[in-house]
This record gives C-alpha cells, structure tokens and sequence, in this order.
C-alpha cells in the first residue's frame, strides 16, 4: 500500500483536516492546526508531504521519525502540529486496514469511556453560575471556565475578588461534588497567580490550569508551595522532550498535551507513560474538532492515567460549526452520566462527512486571536 494523496482544508470556525488518500482506496483523517495559524501549520503538512507521497502509510513510527529527525529544526507549534494530524491520518488508515479501532493496536483498551467536561463562560467570563447549573443538568459532572480577564503582573484585589465570586457562583449553584476547572490561561503572572491559587482552595477546585505560561514552568515550584489544588498544564508544550523537566521537576499534577499540537497519536502515548513513571495524570487538550477529539479518545483508551476529557461541543469558539457538524453519525459522541464511550469503529472511529468538509473549505477561513492590552497600552496576555 502506497500514499498517493495528501489534501487539506480549512474549515469553520478555526480547525484544519487533512485526508490521506492510498492506492488501496484507504483514507485516513487528521486534524493538523494551531488554532490563529492555521493556513501556516497547512504549508507545513504539504512540505512534509512531498516526503510522504509514494510511502507504506503503515510504517508510522519510521514517519513520525524522519518527519521529526530529517530536519535539522526540530519542535515548536506549527512543525508538531503538522505532525500531529498526519499521524493522526496515518493510525486512522492502519486501523482500517486491520478492521480495528486503533486502540486495538495500541494494546487494547484499559477503560470503556472517560469523563469529560464542558466549557462555561467565554473568554471574558459572566453568568458562570447559571451556565454551569445549565451543563450540569445536561448529564455533565465537571466543568472548566475562564479564571480572569487580563492581569497585569501586579494588579487590584478587586480582579481577584471578582474570581472568586464567580467561582463561588458556580459551587452555590452545581454543589459541593462537581469539578471546576479554573484556566489561568496563561493569563496570570507569578505574583498574581500565587494570590488566587491560595484563594481559590476554599471551593475546592478540580485543577487550576495553566496558573504561568509554559515559558515560565519553573514558576510552578512557588506556586504549588502555596496551594494544595491540583496544578495541570502542557497545551503549549510539543514533545516529550518538552515535558521531560516539567515531570522531573515534580510540581504538575496534571499534564494536558494536545493530540493536534504535540505530534499525534504516536507522540502523546509516549508523553503519557512518561507521566505515569512520575505518578501525573493526563487530561488531553481538546477545545478543537471531532477528529482530534477521536484521536484523543483512542489514546485515552489504552491510557491508565488519563482521568477526564476536553471536548468543545458548545465552546465559545465553535460559532457557526460545531463539533458534530462534520462527521456522519453523530451519537458516536453521544455523552452520558458526564462520559463519553470510546469509538468502536475501524481507525478513529468516526466517519467524515466529506461532503460537508469540501463545501465549508471552500469559504476557508481566518481565525485569529484577539490581540487584548492593559489600561496603559502594554499588550495583555490573551
């Protein structure tokens, strides 16, 4: 069996899919995209491609090395996210093949379904109380908003207290056994996020995520010395080479690489049993679409320390498309009792509606971050 054809497609409202065509008539999806740099991370998949064309599609791991190996500069967002959705493409047509969902390959499943949980409040979030009361009665038991708006690296007791507020909304209005996942976002700087993780533990938090930016994980040490609520992070992080020092430095409780970020399926399994070694659970980053939410699932299956699940059905960035409108049976991500059931079918599990994919490409599309700034001018973290 040989690659014959690599296309992708920017679809609403942020993702990009790639199909994998063979000689033998089989086709895999992947979902290779950094959301804001979409179009770039597509021009690296169609540079990697030139390689690809004319290959064994099953040697994956062989792939996965010299897409990652053979250049001379490694990592970084747009070459492991442009990994990231061929490999996905590529377990996607192995698993066809052998008429087996790819968990199967990957040893065999250890759970039938994981938690998930749905997101509230938007960027700049409001009304988290009424919303997460709204989830919760939908079947979901955990939920993850926002923490703040913008912080400055020394800002007023007033942004705090209004986090807190919102927080204590949200466990007036679901109870004291629902999780809440508070985002930082990246949005807070050390000074700041040592104040509000201490004042957070009151309503017990499920994991505070991202308390620093990445680039500043060595922050993590003083943070976790003034809180006992679970630390999570990794969105940003795109190799185990990335998360090797932030697992022995031993303050993260919670790692979160993105199986569209962090190079796929091959590479995120890896990171996984790394963290086990460093008793550290995994919650895949996911706010994305249903092909990198498929590939989350199949590593989640053969994954004992994964304990919950990022989906974005509902997400405030999903305006216009949503999660299911591009794949043809929907119920394979029916939820229930605040789970979702692993795919059963050959590949990923899911079938594209290929139709839809072609007429929305056409349009493209231009998602960008928003560019916020503080009351003087300086750029905020978004």
């Amino acid at each position: 069996m040989k690659i014959t054809k690599i296309e992708t497609y920017l679809v609403e409202p942020r993702w990009c899919f790639v199909k994998i065509e063979t000689d033998e008539g089989i086709v895999g999806w992947g979902e290779p995209v950094v959301e804001g740099r979409a179009a770039t991370v597509e021009a690296a998949v169609h540079e990697l491609a030139d390689y690809l064309r004319g290959k064994d599609p099953m040697r994956i791991e062989d792939h996965w090395n010299v897409m990652y190996r053979a250049g001379f500069y490694r990592g970084g967002p747009i070459l492991m996210s442009a990994i990231a959705g061929i490999d996905q493409a590529l377990w996607d047509i192995k698993g066809k093949y052998f008429d087996a969902p790819v968990y199967q390959l990957l040893g065999g499943a250890c759970r039938e379904s994981i938690r998930v949980y749905s997101w509230i409040g938007g960027d700049r979030p409001s009304d988290v109380g009424k919303a997460a009361k709204a989830v919760v009665d939908a079947g979901f038991t955990a939920v993850k908003m926002n923490g703040t708006e913008e912080l400055q690296y020394i800002d007023s007791y007033e942004k705090i207290d209004q986090t807190i507020e919102r927080i204590a909304a949200i466990r007036e209005a679901v109870g004291d056994y629902i999780g809440i996942g508070v985002d930082f976002h990246g949005r807070v700087h050390k000074p700041m996020a040592k104040i509000l993780a201490k004042e957070l533990e009151a309503f017990r938090p499920m994991f505070i995520e991202e308390p620093v930016l990445s680039e500043n994980n060595e922050a993590l040490r003083e943070i976790a010395n003034h809180t006992s609520i679970p630390i999570a992070t990794g969105e940003r992080m795109y190799s185990r080479w990335d998360f090797k020092h932030l697992l022995a430095d031993g303050y993260v409780d919670i790692i979160q690489p993105d199986l569209s970020h962090a190079g796929g399926i091959t590479e995120v399994k890896k990171i996984a049993s790394m963290a086990e070694a460093y008793d550290v659970a995994i919650a895949p980053h996911c706010p994305l679409g249903p092909i990198a939410l498929a590939a989350c699932l199949q590593v989640d299956a053969t994954t004992h320390n994964a304990f919950i699940q990022e989906q974005s059905l509902g997400i405030h960035y999903n305006q216009g498309s949503d999660l299911l409108d591009y794949i043809l049976d929907r119920s394979v991500f029916d939820y229930k009792d605040g789970h979702v059931k692993i795919p059963q079918g050959p590949g990923l599990g899911i079938e594209i509606n290929e139709e839809k994919v072609k007429a929305m490409a056409e349009k493209r599309h231009n998602w960008r971050n928003p560019i916020w700034r503080h009351e003087d001018g300086t750029v905020a973290e978004w």
